[in-house]
């Protein structure tokens, strides 16, 4: 392909998206095809001579886009969003052309500088303390092992990366049952291990960890001769939108000089309302803080927002300096690839500021607060319905409820088969997640084009597939 091809597809592309984005409504939100459809369709072995970029497309019309889920489409009620706003997307395409690598100051000066000044102005939205300083990750999962593997070098002295864990004292590291996955799979990475990881009961309508029972859990740790490391604390969990009492989890921590790291990877992008910073109060006596712009904001995948407040700790932890990555003769520069796993890294911040710059922090904010009126409008219709009960409170836009007609036993197969029905439908997509031990149906609305309609939409639709399954 040459440039003059290339210009020709970009611009043809550029107006399928159009058409693509503005026909949303039309298409069912989740693939409906079977496992292995996509698969029969590709070839087991790659082309000997080039093709056409008219073939490769025509393919792509015809095979991907049946076997994807339409993560954008306004009717997407499912786990959170992944928005992709059309600033971002330009960003990101611009990204993209230049390639650059942004792993050292001197390999992309422009990226660096501008990484620094966009997690400041992140920092400033969320009103978060100006001793953070920030760092953009991939996502909150990165995030959460580097604070996991921080937790660990501090509680060593140190000495973890240099001598390996065998002999070391033995590390407990704690957190809600409503915490991410993500955090048992930095446990596992980090060598701490599973069994280590120790799950703090919770109460209240959040959902919260008991600060009596992590401060027993700590003591007694500490009484078995066990090295209690740091806490990771929750503000908007995956599952019903759980949030930890940070105030009170970072006083106990402090008591115990243990590390606090806060993922508040979906909840975080409504702090930029000031209306909703109740759900983290307390959040700057903790040592890390991560929030996904990726998914609420509408700044692309992939972009998470890690804030730190001692650098230092995360440097140490992280930093390799081979001569080759060195720059000389240039003093006081930030090399972020020594604040992440990776040392390769993208062009991340070119898409916050396209955003913050075309929508402002009004046209941000007016669009999270629409959908947490939107959400709580439809858990009233829902606890309207005489065969419907809410089972979590509205945290910001996600609630659950389940399904309970008079008469119907198990209401675990039932809500399930309602989720099936559902998403097989194709109308809307939602999920199902566990609490107290039973099965429920989450909703969250957070898609940046839905409205208002497309949320009552969603209760015309349950409410109707619901009663066909009775």
């Amino acid at each position: 392909m040459n440039w003059d091809d290339f210009a020709t597809w970009g611009a043809r592309i550029s107006d399928w998206a159009k058409g693509y984005h503005r026909t949303l409504r039309d298409r069912p939100v989740r693939a409906q095809v079977a496992p292995g459809d996509i698969l029969a369709q590709l070839p087991t072995a790659p082309p000997q001579a080039g093709e056409s970029m008219d073939a490769v497309f025509a393919d792509f019309e015809k095979i991907v886009m049946p076997g994807l889920t339409h993560w954008q489409h306004p009717r997407f009620f499912a786990y959170f969003p992944a928005n992709a706003t059309p600033p971002s997307m330009l960003a990101d395409y611009l990204a993209t052309v230049i390639a650059p690598q942004c792993m050292l100051w001197q390999t992309s000066p422009a990226a660096t500088e501008m990484e620094t000044r966009m997690l400041q102005w992140l920092r400033q939205s969320l009103g978060l303390a100006d001793h953070f300083e920030g760092v953009i990750q991939d996502s909150a999962s990165t995030a959460t092992l580097a604070a996991v593997l921080t937790m660990r070098e501090r509680a060593l002295g140190w000495q973890g990366n240099e001598k390996g864990l065998s002999g070391l004292d033995t590390l407990r590291i704690y957190c809600s049952e409503e915490v991410h996955t993500s955090v048992d799979r930095a446990i596992w990475i980090a060598g701490v291990g599973q069994d280590n990881l120790c799950r703090v009961p919770t109460h209240g309508p959040l959902r919260s960890m008991q600060p009596d029972a992590l401060e027993a859990a700590i003591k007694q740790d500490l009484a078995n001769g066990l090295k209690p490391a740091g806490i990771v604390a929750c503000v908007g969990g995956t599952g019903t939108g759980g949030c930890d009492d940070i105030s009170a989890v970072c006083d106990i921590a402090a008591k115990y000089d243990l590390y606090v790291h806060v993922d508040a990877a979906w909840a975080g992008a409504a702090m930029i309302c000031p209306e909703y910073r109740h759900y983290w109060e307390g959040v700057d006596k903790a040592d890390s803080v991560v929030f996904n712009p990726h998914k609420w904001l509408g700044m692309q995948f992939d972009c998470s927002a890690h804030f730190v407040k001692n650098p230092d700790d995360l440097v140490r932890t992280l930093a390799i300096r081979p001569e080759y990555l060195k720059t000389h003769g240039a003093d006081g520069i930030i090399n972020y690839s020594e604040w992440s796993v990776p040392l390769g890294r993208r062009f991340r911040a070119l898409k916050i500021w396209f955003v913050l710059r075309i929508y402002g922090l009004d046209g941000l904010q007016q669009m999270i607060r629409n959908h947490v009126t939107w959400a709580h409008e439809l858990r009233d219709l829902l606890a309207a319905e005489p065969d419907f009960e809410i089972v979590t409170e509205p945290v910001l836009s996600l609630f659950t409820f389940r399904y309970a007609p008079d008469g119907a036993t198990d209401l675990d197969a039932l809500n399930q088969r309602l989720v099936d029905t559902i998403n097989n439908d194709g109308r809307i997509y939602i999920t199902q997640t566990r609490t107290k031990g039973q099965l429920v149906i989450r909703f969250q609305a957070g898609q940046v084009d839905a409205t208002r309609e497309d949320v009552l939409f969603a209760f015309d639709t349950i409410k109707e597939i619901a009663r066909a399954l009775s």
